[in-house]
């Protein structure tokens, strides 16, 4: 038949456990964006130009 286990037991657990869980959020909040393997170009890139005409004249 299992045991119960002890209060201490249970508390060292839960300890550990949330030790774990923050080493891991820090570790992914640490984590940066992959870096691109080939620099971007001029040609890559999108422009944007405001185009629009003023209304309710």
């Amino acid at each position: 038949m299992l045991d119960r286990t002890s209060t201490t037991e249970r508390y060292a657990r839960g300890i550990v456990a949330a030790v774990v869980a923050v080493v891991a959020l820090v570790l992914a909040a640490n984590a940066g964006p992959a870096r691109a393997t080939e620099p971007r170009t001029a040609q890559h890139t999108t422009q944007f130009t405001h185009s629009a005409t003023p209304t309710g004249r």
